[in-house]
């Protein structure tokens, strides 16, 4: 329920709010792993699809096209007590492939390999 109310209170912002002020408070409020990713994460999706914008998404880190519909997103495993955090995409990323195909992934951390992964699914998603 609380969940509901943040992601009602951020529609209602629109597009008044500040959107990278916002992300970067949530990411700020992480811890360990979870921040590091989440950092790393907004570093990759501003350098690699720079037309996706920072929001956040029913309290999390979130990148948006040029309607505000999150493209892509990150969920912090310690919020939600998780074993991993989440790294994941909404239907509105450019990612069909076939009749199925991957929305989120588990993310432990990040390598260079991962990374690599990470950017061309972004850049995909985008329509980059």
């Amino acid at each position: 329920m609380q969940q509901c109310k943040k992601a009602k209170k951020e529609r209602k912002k629109g597009k008044k709010a500040d959107g990278l002020a916002e992300l970067l408070a949530k990411v700020e409020e992480m811890e360990g792993t979870d921040r590091k990713i989440a950092e790393r994460l907004h570093e990759l999706v501003t350098t690699h699809a720079p037309g996706l914008t920072p929001k956040t998404w029913y309290g999390m880190p979130a990148w948006a096209d040029e309607n505000g519909k999150a493209v892509c997103f990150f969920k912090a495993a310690d919020k939600f007590t998780e074993r991993y955090a989440t790294f994941g995409f909404n239907p509105n990323a450019k990612l069909d492939e076939g009749n199925m195909w991957p929305t989120s992934y588990a993310v432990l951390k990040l390598g260079e390999a991962e990374e690599k992964q990470i950017i061309a699914m972004i850049r995909k998603a985008a329509g980059s």
